[in-house]
């Protein structure tokens, strides 16, 4: 929550508007009049269909008037915005969970805006007991700890159950050359490290929440990193959230870290193979990205094998 004039001087400082606009602005951002400006509300009027009408009054080109997208991407995102509604009338009537890739950073608020339509609509509480609409937050991005914690603000706002999955992230190359290129700061993580402990940050605050809330929210645990996997399952037990409690599911590529997708199994936990589909041209580039993503399981390969040759041997010896 800001002021009303803390939010006039900011609106003024970017924007042109005359006094009889911004009064609408306000009376429709404060109904109340109690002189505090939600910045929730005022986020849901920036729909990218909005974005030029409310671009053309930028003083400067900045990044948000860059991102506003043309009548003919316009004529697109509205084409796509109603494949999308069809994918998720479907889903909820065969009962199933469909979960939204994240992409680039660039195109990730427009993805995000779509996600957050399809979720106060089938994920709504009035609705459903559970979520249906998964959103993906790629925890290499510095900013995706406050986007999570921002979007489960708005899930209680608009009595909507949250729903992510949660992966490490696929675009770093990209996104830093990008920044590199266009002389802006990288979106990405500085280390490994910083990566791995927002994974595991945001993972805790999520289970915290639905052991203080009960059933409703749901999440995706999807990674090949084993210590983080041993964190969840461990704070679940603390936080006595059951195994197969429908609110934790995890999963790992088909083909790839078998151990512990079995091993989640055999224990009763909700574990999920991840299966790309396609034609070998599209798939080969998506998987490569997969390697780059989760470098370490790379590095398990050979205790993969090592297990494989155990098993092999056990069994050999009870023929």
């Amino acid at each position: 929550l800001i002021s009303r004039e803390g939010f006039i001087r900011c609106y003024e400082k970017y924007f042109h508007a005359d006094d009889e606009k911004l009064t609408k602005i306000i009376r429709l951002l404060d109904p109340n009049n109690n002189g505090m400006i939600d910045y929730i509300s005022f986020s849901q009027m920036l729909t990218p269909c909005k974005l030029p009408n409310f671009t053309l009054k930028c003083k400067e080109i900045g990044p948000l008037a860059m991102a506003t997208p043309s009548s003919d991407e316009i004529v697109l995102m509205k084409a796509m915005r109603e494949r999308l509604h069809t994918l998720a009338k479907d889903a909820v009537h065969c009962g199933t969970k469909l979960l939204i890739d994240a992409e680039h950073a660039k195109y990730q608020p427009a993805i995000d805006n779509l996600v957050l339509e399809l979720q106060q609509k089938y994920n709504a509480r009035d609705r459903t007991e559970r979520p249906f609409i998964f959103n993906t937050y790629q925890c290499y991005l510095k900013d995706s700890a406050e986007r999570i914690a921002m979007d489960l603000r708005r899930s209680e706002r608009f009595s909507f159950h949250f729903a992510a999955k949660l992966v490490r992230g696929a675009y770093m190359v990209h996104e830093r050359e990008r920044a590199k290129k266009n002389n802006l700061p990288s979106p990405i993580q500085d280390a490994a490290e910083n990566t791995h402990r927002c994974y595991d940050e945001v993972i805790e605050l999520l289970l915290r929440h639905r052991a203080r809330h009960g059933p409703g929210l749901e999440i995706m645990i999807a990674t090949h990193n084993k210590e983080s996997i041993e964190k969840a399952v461990n704070l679940m037990s603390e936080l006595d959230i059951g195994p197969s409690d429908e609110s934790v599911h995890f999963a790992q590529l088909y083909g790839m870290s078998d151990n512990l997708t079995f091993t989640l199994g055999n224990h009763g936990y909700n574990a999920f193979k991840y299966l790309p589909y396609g034609e070998v041209q599209e798939v080969v580039p998506y998987l490569v990205r997969r390697a780059q993503e989760n470098g370490d399981m790379l590095g398990n390969v050979g205790a993969e094998v090592s297990l494989l040759q155990d098993e092999l041997r056990k069994r050999y010896q009870f023929e």
